[in-house]
């Protein structure tokens, strides 16, 4: 049969897929074919079917045809017909029911959230960033709305340059900006055809971004860290790359020492080398002077990573590359020749937000209320829990809670009992460190609703006593 498609919408409301392929007569064929949906339930109980008039028409079969088939499937149950309600498929046909694996119980979700990576998500600026929307929706020239540049949208690279340079001294021209989805595809960008390994990492730092370097065919490296963040002095002329994240180390905290950023700097340039730096928080700074970025010093061998995930939130979807100029095509030409990963809508709405201070004025609201934050996490250590200690306060948007030797484990243990999830800092530890293992408590006071944040603190301070 060469027709398989009824389109119904006119008598019935919707349209209907009938698969008039099965051998025999037409009859049989369309009796057969009605059988399968109403079985699988793709015609439920109760639904209309159309005219046996229209149906022959759309299938192009002859309207006794179709007649003798509502027939024949009204004497065996399928259909019913009533005078004035058509016909319908019967209340008594329940469709047959696959049977569904028997799935895992779902873990309960936890009752406070103090694990790290997210701002406060009911903080997100709504009626600021509508406004962008529409504003740069309105100005947005009509070749916007084609395939989008893998470059990166122009107005978002200019105001990026602009911001970049004012807020985190970061020496760009737009043309060296190339825009991702976010840090990780940063990373894969630069390692799935541009960089080749080993790559030297601190000891500390995310899982999942050494995860994505190994699943690139990377080797990485761990370097020793201390008080004044990773020993750069350890980097070898044999690692091509080292990623850092020198405003302030994730996430054991504390800015990267003046005298390790040049080190780091002059191993790049005496091996030919890069720099990968990682400026994830560094708007979020409280009791000390901004830290500038190590790009600064020498934008020829400092790729700087940066996103909104942590500024605004990860459901924005637009990261950054600042990148030396000789690195530029060949990212592009790993990116491919159209964007895939950032909305271009997206894009123009940040570039505005930018452009009109917008996002300053965000970020300065956001850095009181985590300050706020963090500074009731202290007053709770200090007044329930002083045997414990919290280190890397005075930037970024979590604290390590320090724990005597050995009892990292039982504490995360306690916490889940009492519903909370948080992370213990062995979770981020590299398995190939040689520092010592310290125990502790990564905590991100942003996570939990402002009108919940106290109850989490209760619940955490139980579960360190």
């Amino acid at each position: 049969m060469a027709r398989s498609w009824a389109n119904s919408a006119a008598s019935a409301g919707s349209d209907l897929h009938l698969d008039l392929t099965a051998s025999g007569s037409r009859r049989s064929a369309l009796t057969a074919a009605l059988r399968e949906a109403i079985g699988s339930g793709r015609l439920p109980s109760g639904a209309k079917l159309p005219p046996y008039r229209s149906l022959a028409a759309d299938l192009g079969l002859a309207r006794n045809t179709v007649a003798a088939a509502y027939s024949e499937l009204i004497a065996e149950g399928w259909l019913t017909a009533r005078q004035g309600s058509g016909t319908r498929v019967a209340r008594r046909a329940e469709p047959r029911r696959a049977s569904r694996p028997t799935r895992p119980p779902k873990r309960p979700a936890p009752i406070h959230d103090l694990r790290q990576g997210q701002p406060e998500s009911s903080s997100f600026p709504r009626t600021a960033w509508a406004a962008s929307a529409r504003r740069s929706l309105h100005a947005a020239p009509s070749e916007a709305f084609g395939p989008g540049d893998p470059h990166g949208r122009p107005e978002l690279r200019r105001a990026l340059a602009d911001y970049l340079a004012r807020v985190r001294g970061v020496r760009a021209e737009p043309e060296r900006i190339v825009i991702c989805s976010g840090f990780a595809h940063g990373l894969e960008l630069l390692f799935n055809g541009v960089l080749r390994g080993p790559v030297a990492v601190e000891s500390y730092g995310l899982p999942f971004h050494r995860q994505l370097l190994t699943d690139a065919g990377v080797r990485t490296v761990p370097l020793t860290l201390d008080e004044h963040g990773a020993r750069t002095d350890e980097l070898d002329p044999r690692v091509r790359a080292a990623l850092l994240t020198p405003a302030h180390q994730f996430p054991t905290g504390g800015p990267l020492h003046a005298e390790r950023r040049a080190a780091a700097v002059d191993w790049a340039r005496s091996t030919g080398g890069l720099l990968l730096e990682d400026d994830y928080d560094g708007e979020f700074r409280y009791d000390r002077e901004p830290v500038g970025a190590v790009q600064g010093l020498d934008p020829d061998r400092v790729v700087y990573l940066g996103s909104v995930s942590k500024s605004l939130s990860p459901a924005v979807r637009i990261g950054w590359m600042v990148l030396p100029e000789h690195l530029v095509g060949e990212v592009l030409e790993v990116k491919g020749t159209r964007e895939r990963w950032a909305s271009v809508l997206d894009q123009l709405a940040l570039a505005d937000f930018l452009e009109t201070g917008h996002y300053d004025r965000h970020v300065r609201r956001m850095r009181q209320r985590y300050r706020r934050r963090r500074d009731q996490l202290v007053a709770a250590l200090a007044e329930h829990a002083p045997h414990v200690t919290a280190s890397g306060i005075a930037a970024g948007l979590h604290a390590v809670l320090r724990l005597p030797p050995g009892t990292e484990q039982a504490t995360t243990a306690a916490a889940a009992r009492l519903g909370i999830a948080v992370e213990g800092l062995a979770h981020f530890r590299h398995p190939d460190a040689s520092m010592p293992a310290a125990d502790g408590l990564v905590v991100g006071y942003p996570t939990p609703p402002e009108h919940g944040y106290a109850a989490a603190l209760d619940a955490l301070v139980t579960a360190l006593l």
